[in-house]
């Protein structure tokens, strides 16, 4: 299912017109894809060794907490740039 998410994210990307449509599809399949990912890598391991294995759980809160942080960074940025240029697509702030 992870695999499946961070698939439809990475086709979003490729398909929708701009910046900022290309922006939200691919978070939202690394941050629910990589979850998804890594509780399965979680379960499987824990497993097949026996004992519990959370490590996954750190690079998880790191995926989960960082990726919408940069979704908000690069829109401002284009958002600041777009106004700069006076570009009239964009709404005035």
């Amino acid at each position: 299912a992870g695999a499946l998410i961070t698939l439809i994210g990475a086709i979003g990307l490729v398909r929708l017109h701009s910046f900022y449509q290309r922006i939200h599809a691919p978070t939202l399949g690394t941050s629910l894809g990589a979850a998804l990912v890594l509780i399965a890598s979680s379960i499987y391991s824990s497993a097949a060794l026996g004992r519990p294995v959370v490590h996954e759980a750190l690079v998880m809160v790191f995926v989960i907490v960082t990726t919408p942080v940069t979704l908000m960074l690069l829109a401002r940025a284009a958002l600041y740039r777009d106004r700069a240029e006076g570009d009239p697509s964009v709404p005035a702030a």
